[in-house]
This record gives C-alpha cells, sequence and structure tokens, in this order.
C-alpha cells in the first residue's frame, strides 16, 4: 500500500491486448482537480464489456496509452476545482465517466459526469449505475421511442444494462419479457421486472418466444449481442418494430428483405454519442427512478482491485450474468 496520500494504487495499460495487459500498480500519482472537475476516492467501480474492447484494441475509440480503464465509479467526494459548487468533500457520488479512470483509489471526472448517490443504495449499487441505466434509458426512449403498452423483449437481460432496461421498461408501462442463460439468470430478470423470461441456451426458445407473443410479435428488442442474435431477432418483430443494437462482438449475416416485410428498423446505441441534453434527460430520469424506489442495481460479481484481469476474462467468458460486475477498493 501507498504510504503517502500522492500516490494511489492505479490499473494501467501500456499496450492493446488482452486482460493480461491490465498492469496494477501502487505509486501512482493522485490526480488533480482542474477546473470544473471532481476528485474521488473510489469505493467501487462498474466493469462494462465496453472496456474489454477498448483494452484490446478493437473498438473504433482508443484512448492515448497508458490509460487507466473505468468510467462507473461510486465514492466520496475528496476534493473539488475551481468554479465547481453542486460537490463539496464527504458528498456520496457516482458517475458516468472519468477522465482519468475508475479502477483507481481516486478518480477525476467532470461534475457534469458526477451525480449525487442515493443513501438508499450502497457504493457497489452506484457503480452499478453510470453505463448500464444510461444506455437502458436511451435505448429504450431516446432511440427506440418506447411508449407505455408496447412490448420489449431484453436479449440477455440478467447483465447490467439487461436489468436496468426492466426496471426501467416495467416503470414506465412496457410489456417486459427477457431472456438469460441460466435458471439463476432468468430468476433474476422475474424479479426486476420481467413479465416472462426464457432461456437462450434451450434450442427451441426463439419458438417459446413466438408462441408467446403470437401473431403480433415484439415492438421492440434491446440486444445485447447482436452478432449472433441479429437475424433471429428481425423474425420476432412486429409491424414497425424495432431492433436497438447495444451490444456486438463482431459480424453477421442477415436477410435485408426480414426489414422490408414488417418495415422494421436495425439502430444502433452508443451513450457516447449522446448530447449533453440528451445526458441529462437520462439523469433525471434515473435520479426520478431512485427517489421513487423502482431503480435498485443488482450487484453480481465482485472483485477487489488486485482481480482486474480475472473480472475481464470473466464478463466476456462466464457462463451467465447474474447483474452488475463490480471492482471494490
Amino acid at each position: 500500500m501507498a504510504t503517502t496520500r500522492n500516490v494511489m494504487r492505479a490499473v494501467r495499460v501500456f499496450g492493446f491486448g488482452g486482460p493480461e495487459v491490465l498492469k496494477l500498480q501502487s505509486d501512482v500519482l493522485v490526480p488533480n482537480p482542474e477546473e470544473n472537475q471532481v476528485l474521488i476516492k473510489v469505493h467501487a467501480c462498474g466493469v462494462n464489456p465496453v472496456e474489454t474492447y477498448i483494452r484490446s484494441g478493437s473498438y473504433a475509440r482508443k484512448p492515448a496509452l497508458p490509460y487507466t480503464p473505468g468510467s462507473d465509479v461510486a465514492g466520496v467526494v475528496e476534493s473539488v476545482g475551481e468554479r465547481v459548487t453542486a460537490f463539496k468533500k464527504g458528498d456520496r457520488v457516482f458517475t458516468i465517466g472519468t477522465v482519468s479512470g475508475g479502477y483507481a483509489d481516486y478518480a477525476v471526472a467532470a461534475a457534469n459526469r458526477v451525480f449525487p448517490l442515493s443513501d438508499a443504495l450502497d457504493f457497489r449499487q452506484g457503480a452499478a449505475i453510470g453505463i448500464p441505466y444510461f444506455t437502458a434509458y436511451r435505448a429504450l426512449f431516446q432511440k427506440g421511442r418506447a411508449k407505455a403498452g408496447e412490448s420489449v423483449l431484453v436479449h440477455g437481460a440478467s447483465g447490467g444494462v439487461g436489468i436496468a432496461t426492466c426496471q426501467i421498461a416495467r416503470a414506465c408501462g412496457l410489456k417486459v419479457l427477457g431472456t438469460a442463460g441460466t435458471e439463476e439468470g432468468m430468476n433474476i430478470v422475474l424479479r426486476n421486472g420481467c413479465h416472462q423470461a426464457f432461456n437462450h441456451r434451450e434450442a427451441n426458445y426463439i419458438d417459446k418466444i413466438k408462441e408467446y407473443t403470437g401473431m403480433e410479435g415484439v415492438d421492440i428488442i434491446i440486444e445485447m449481442l447482436s452478432n449472433i442474435n441479429l437475424a433471429t431477432d428481425l423474425q420476432l418483430l412486429s409491424c414497425a418494430g424495432r431492433v436497438m443494437v447495444v451490444g456486438c462482438r463482431g459480424p453477421i449475416e442477415i436477410n435485408p428483405r426480414d426489414t422490408m416485410n414488417k418495415e422494421s428498423s436495425i439502430i444502433g446505441v452508443s451513450l457516447f454519442l449522446a448530447t449533453e441534453e440528451e445526458m441529462h434527460e437520462c439523469a433525471t430520469a434515473i435520479r426520478d427512478g431512485i427517489e421513487a424506489g423502482w431503480l435498485k442495481p443488482v450487484v453480481g460479481s465482485e472483485y477487489p482491485l488486485e482481480k482486474v484481469v480475472q473480472a475481464h476474462e470473466d464478463i466476456i467468458h462466464s457462463s451467465g450474468a447474474r447483474g452488475k460486475m463490480v471492482l471494490l477498493l
């Protein structure tokens, strides 16, 4: 452990590659918050699949090397830069982005990416809010134009974004269907807003979904693994239905005629492209959900910072998600 306040532990990436490029160092300088920035003592940091894509070098956005991964932290404000009036030392907060990286004892974030953390949620849950809930809201409403009374299928519903989508969709009056890969995952999904769950490891689960939805089909599909499911998703949609591509790990071949038959749409979702106004809308909806009590992040696997390599392996290769993966500091 560091013996002075000026250095900290942080995970550093010096070259793109597999999980083994994540290097935990104990002599990294604690960053100083500049104007309109906040320094946070990190208690927990969410692990998101996108962080593995960025680390591998396969993602469109590549940070300058070396860098520290991580955007969704929860912790306590240590200090604030000039012009910051919304936060003070000692405030409990969570973030939707960091400047310095979240896999560290301390992280700097822009003040407009920092939000108060309700006393109703612990730091682990705070670290599970950022990317999952903002992405879910953006996919459903800003891009998917979801309306109360419509049906939504969350394909891969037991992970961080999936559970967030189920909770938000249920609270906003949608009929929610979800898939998961384990019995435990299906139970978690059903406890978090899903009306009906299906096991996507069963050979005939698509037939079960078709049987459940009947001739109408599904209005919206939130898709976490489009490189596997996109072609099948097009068969499940209603007329004018929409597939929201939230996650993808490679290419897939589809028949565009399937979109013509129902005048359906395939829409990509990227939180990184949200405008300030859209981010503010997401933040307001999420704050309202926390206050109303229906927004309750489910924390799954937990890892100490020393096990970050294992966390990056597991988030891609585990047998089934059971909530949001977090690092504990």
